[in-house]
């Protein structure tokens, strides 16, 4: 396995696949790497070199007690650029990976990157303020921390329903998608998983959407349960100066179906122009 040690000592590891120009992604939660294989095959295939980290705390990645917040994970992605030496790179985060690399650019700048893809993400705010309105109330992340604490298991078994739209009439989730979502889940600390929760839903990311000054494709189901589209991409694209807003119909949380399909050829029609 690939790994790299942070200046904090936690192991993190990480995929590499193929060469070229870099793509790098990061995972939303409470998952792994491996929830971008199809992509990361997509983009190698096609002349790129694909790269993707389990975020510290989840996926083999080693499970440290402190360091899970929004700071850490984008210096650890920081951390993963430098060991690479990656340069020119297009970052593309789901959900709470969104919120890794526009805090990764808020800190560390675009010096090594020259895209940004953020899909289903979690910026400018999940969390519902007097000042954000459309957001989601804390009660809502209460529960997901209650669940997280007391029937992990059962709560991500639950929980990939509405994240792949598994409960919308006609939709064709398969049970084997369901369970992939809750064995990465499981792959996840306990205390990583928890924290994490905070850190997605209360972070305010609006002055690093502010700093994000090269060209960025905001995309976004328009029936996205987990993070409603209100709140997150609708905004987000007011407050990236080069953005491109791309809405899919339908489309869930999670990739699926036609969803990831029609997102798939926009990922690489983006990193390829």
């Amino acid at each position: 396995m690939s790994t790299f040690t942070t200046a904090d000592g936690t192991e993190i590891f990480y995929k590499d696949w193929g060469t070229g120009r870099p793509v790098v992604f990061s995972h939303g939660w409470p998952l792994s790497a491996d929830a971008w294989d199809g992509q990361l095959r997509l983009v190698a295939e096609a002349g790129f070199r694909a790269v993707a980290h389990d975020r510290r705390g989840h996926g083999r990645s080693g499970q440290s007690w402190q360091g899970n917040h929004m700071d850490q994970y984008a210096d650890d992605l920081a951390e993963l650029l430098e060991k690479l030496d990656l340069r020119d790179a297009v970052l593309v985060g789901h959900s709470t990976g969104g919120g890794e690399v526009a805090r990764y650019i808020g800190r560390h700048g675009t010096g090594r990157v020259a895209k940004a893809v953020l899909l289903g993400a979690v910026p400018p705010l999940m969390l519902k303020t007097d000042a954000n309105p459309e957001g989601t109330p804390v009660e809502a992340f209460d529960d997901i921390r209650a669940g997280v604490e007391s029937d992990r298991s059962q709560f991500y078994r639950t929980l990939s329903e509405p994240f792949y739209g598994a409960n919308r009439p006609g939709n064709k989730v398969s049970q084997g998608k369901r369970d992939e979502f809750w064995l990465q889940g499981m792959q996840a600390g306990l205390k990583a998983a928890y924290d994490c929760v905070e850190q997605f839903s209360e972070t305010d990311f609006t002055e690093d959407l502010k700093r994000i000054d090269v060209p960025t494709l905001i995309a976004h189901g328009d029936d996205d349960q987990i993070v409603p589209i209100a709140a997150s991409a609708l905004k987000t694209a007011e407050l990236v100066k080069d953005a491109t807003l791309k809405v899919y119909p339908g489309g869930s949380h999670g990739l699926v179906g036609d969803f990831e399909q029609a997102f798939d050829a926009d990922l690489l029609e983006f990193v390829k122009s």
